[in-house]
């Protein structure tokens, strides 16, 4: 049955993939085992060059059999901020979920932003997520708001946004970090926001902002500075975004 939630709160899963055919599934699997089904779930995909679609498209009966609509866009894009703004423009959900196709949902997800939504109207939710480093272990990482902004207390792929803020912010497609900086834009423009303290979501850290390098970790931290200072940030937050590559250079 699909859901449509309370009142606004039909909820929207975008997945954003390219050559992603040795993890997909998992994503994909995640979101046909939420014990509240999302009402639709999107598929961006950057022209995959392996089975990225195909995978895909062998899922779409059983997305057909839980009525939950079903859409995979192929096309070349500018990378996978731009490949999220598409998808955020064809969405039509009044909530809207991004998991990347390395990362997967637990089966609560959906149930635990739809009764958050019901117990307060948000514009911006997140919540606790389990990492998996590369050498098997796992640790959560815990969300919280406070007036202090840190990337240590937001986790991406536990975020849900309402189409309406992402009617007035998108992701600026310039670095790495612009998911990030979405967050810092929201916050200034008092976007009402709910955090819970509940693992919705499992993160592999084996992409580009956990690569264990040097030279990348300093570009990260000028990058991650940058969106700070243009976010009306102090400098004295050069040094958080130094701490927190140093502690990605020492855990993975």
């Amino acid at each position: 049955m699909i859901n449509d939630g309370a009142a606004g709160c039909r909820i929207s899963i975008i997945t954003v993939t390219y050559n992603s055919s040795a993890t997909v599934s998992r994503t994909i699997e995640s979101v046909l085992s939420q014990s509240v089904p999302p009402m639709e779930y999107l598929i961006i995909d950057g022209a995959s060059k392996d089975d990225t679609v195909a995978v895909a498209e062998g899922y779409r009966k059983a997305f057909e059999d839980k009525e939950i609509a079903f859409r995979i866009v192929s096309e070349p894009d500018n990378g996978i901020y731009d490949a999220m703004n598409k998808g955020i423009s064809m969405a039509s959900g009044d909530i809207i979920g991004m998991i990347n196709s390395d990362d997967w949902y637990e089966p609560c997800a959906v149930e635990t932003v739809v009764n958050a939504y019901r117990e307060e109207r948000f514009d911006l939710f997140y919540a606790d997520l389990r990492m998996h480093m590369p050498s098997g272990g796992t640790f959560v990482k815990h969300s919280r708001n406070r007036r202090y902004a840190t990337s240590r207390d937001w986790n991406h792929p536990t975020t849900f946004i309402t189409k309406e803020m992402y009617s007035r912010f998108r992701y600026r497609n310039e670095s790495i970090h612009d998911d990030y900086d979405l967050i810092l834009r929201l916050k200034k423009a008092g976007a009402r926001i709910t955090v819970k303290n509940t693992v919705i979501a499992d993160f592999t850290m084996n992409g580009t902002s956990h690569e264990r390098n040097i030279r990348k970790a300093m570009e990260r931290v000028g990058i991650k500075y940058r969106i700070y200072r243009n976010n009306g940030y102090s400098f004295f937050y050069f040094f958080e975004c130094f701490f927190v590559e140093l502690a990605k250079l020492i855990v993975g």
